[in-house]
C-alpha cells in the first residue's frame, strides 16, 4: 500500500499532483529553495480552477528531512531531471520512482542514480503556477503511466488508482510506449512550432484550407513522426494529428512549455522531445528533414539568449 509520497518539483504539474494526492496519502514536496519549502509548510497548497481546495503537505528542501516514502513522483522539467535524480541518490531505498516528463530517455537518467522500481508517465493535464503555494488547474486530462524495465504492472495500476482516488485522471498501461510515442510526436511537433512562431496552441495548428496555413506543416511533421514510430515497431495509442485537432477545439489556446521557456529565455526540453525523435529516426533509418530543421532552429533560438 502506498501511504507516503514525495513529489520532487513544485511547478504547476508537481503542485497539482502533490495537492490531489494529499487527499489520500501523506505527501511531502521536495523543492530546490528553502523559502519555497517554508511557504508550503506554512500555507499548504491551494488549487483553483477545475478544482477548488487547499491541501496540507510537508515542504522540504533537503531529502534527508523526509524519512522513508513509498512513492517518489519526479515532476521537474526534463532539463532538471539529472540534478533532481542526483539528490535522490542513496535515499528512499524502499520507494518506487515515477517520472512525469515529456519526451524520451529520462528513465535512463534516473537509473544512473539508483535501482528503484521505475514507472514511466506522461501527463496531459496542465496548470498555471501563480505562487509558491497556489496553482490553477486548467486542463483536467489524463496521466498515462506504465512499468519501466522489470517493474510489475500491478504497481503501475496501484499508482494510477491512487491518482484517481485523489481526484485526478489516470490510466495504467502494461506497455506505455504506444501512449508515450503518441505524445512524443504531438509534443515534438506542437512545442517546437509554437516555440519558433510564438503562437500558442490554437486553431492555426489545424488549419489547412489556405496554401499558407500552418496546419499543412503540422500535418507533415506528424506524418514524419508516425513513420519513425512504425519503423521502431511502436503502434500508436492515439493519432497525434487527431490529438492536435481536438486540442485546438477546446476553446482556449494553450501555451506549450517550450513557448513559455523561450519567452522567459530559459533552456527548453527540445533535446528530450524533438531531439529524441530525431535520434530515434537516425537509429531506425527514417529521414526526418522537417523535425531535424525544427530541432536545429530551437537550439539556435536558445543560443540567441546570449
Amino acid at each position: 500500500m502506498i501511504r507516503r509520497v514525495c513529489v520532487v518539483g513544485a511547478g504547476a504539474i508537481g503542485s497539482l499532483f502533490a495537492a490531489h494526492l494529499a487527499r489520500v496519502a501523506e505527501v511531502a514536496v521536495l523543492t530546490r529553495r528553502e523559502e519555497h519549502a517554508r511557504a508550503i509548510r506554512d500555507e499548504g497548497l491551494r488549487v483553483s480552477g477545475r478544482a477548488e481546495f487547499a491541501a496540507r503537505v510537508v515542504g522540504a528542501s533537503d531529502p534527508d528531512e523526509l524519512g522513508d516514502v513509498d512513492l517518489v513522483v519526479l515532476a521537474t522539467k526534463g532539463t532538471e531531471v539529472d540534478a533532481a535524480a542526483a539528490r535522490l541518490a542513496g535515499r528512499f531505498a524502499g520507494a518506487a520512482v515515477m517520472t512525469v516528463q515529456n519526451g524520451l530517455g529520462v528513465e535512463e537518467i534516473v537509473r544512473r542514480y539508483g535501482d528503484w522500481p521505475l514507472l514511466s508517465a506522461v501527463t496531459f493535464m496542465s496548470g498555471t503556477r501563480h505562487s509558491d503555494t497556489h496553482v490553477e488547474y486548467i486542463l483536467d486530462t489524463e496521466t498515462w503511466l506504465g512499468p519501466y524495465g522489470g517493474t510489475p504492472f500491478e504497481l503501475a495500476r496501484e499508482v494510477a488508482d491512487l491518482i484517481v482516488a485523489g481526484g485526478l485522471r489516470a490510466v495504467a498501461f502494461p506497455d506505455l510506449r504506444p501512449a508515450q510515442w503518441s505524445k512524443l510526436i504531438f509534443n515534438a511537433t506542437v512545442n517546437s512550432v509554437s516555440a519558433l512562431t510564438g503562437l500558442p496552441h490554437n486553431a492555426h495548428f489545424a488549419a489547412r484550407e489556405g496554401v499558407t496555413d500552418l496546419g499543412h506543416l503540422v500535418h507533415d511533421l506528424v506524418d514524419e513522426g508516425k513513420a519513425v514510430a512504425a519503423a521502431a515497431g511502436v503502434p500508436l495509442h492515439d493519432d497525434p494529428w487527431e490529438m492536435n485537432v481536438l486540442a485546438t477545439q477546446r476553446g482556449s489556446a494553450h501555451y506549450p512549455s517550450m513557448l513559455e521557456d523561450v519567452e522567459a529565455r530559459r533552456p527548453t526540453e527540445v533535446d528530450l522531445i524533438t531531439g529524441a525523435l530525431v535520434r530515434e529516426a537516425d537509429r531506425v533509418g527514417v529521414d526526418t528533414p522537417l523535425h531535424r530543421a525544427l530541432y536545429r532552429l530551437v537550439k539556435a533560438r536558445e543560443a540567441s539568449y546570449t
